[in-house]
């Protein structure tokens, strides 16, 4: 199961939906359910936040890598082509969230690294204040 907050979600759709007909590739961030007010078990992690997709565009440019996504556990992905799936070309991570148009919450799917489909369970909690957390 791959856990994401509603919030969370109707950005990366909105901004899906702003960007269309070109792709949009978001690296997400979670935060362990037992920081949030959710009825979840405390193991589980939930995506609450992202890393805006332009950041680092001016190191990506010169080194060719992203120095500017620490430790990202999850990656959403815009395919503006219709294909609901996982491809080669996609950014592999443990969960990865595709959409396609027209950008409904029906219209987004999670898949692991392998490819196989995850169920997808949208939560209404809101992350808490602050920072997010990044590995030392």
């Amino acid at each position: 199961m791959a856990y994401i907050t509603r919030a969370l979600l109707t950005a990366l759709l909105e901004l899906a939906a702003d960007r269309d007909p070109t792709g949009v590739t978001v690296s997400l961030a979670v935060t362990p359910a037992e920081e949030l007010d959710a009825s979840l078990p405390d193991d589980r992690a939930v995506f609450t936040d992202m890393y805006l997709p332009d950041t680092g565009g001016s190191v990506r440019a010169v080194f060719g890598m992203d120095l500017s996504t620490p430790g990202a556990a999850g990656r959403f992905i815009s395919h503006p082509d219709g294909m609901l799936a996982l491809t080669k070309r996609d950014d592999l991570h443990e969960v990865v969230f595709v959409a396609v148009p027209p950008y409904d919450a029906e219209d987004v799917a999670a898949f692991g690294r392998s490819g196989s489909g995850r169920p997808v369970d949208v939560v209404d909690v809101e992350p808490p204040d602050g920072e997010i957390g990044l590995p030392e």
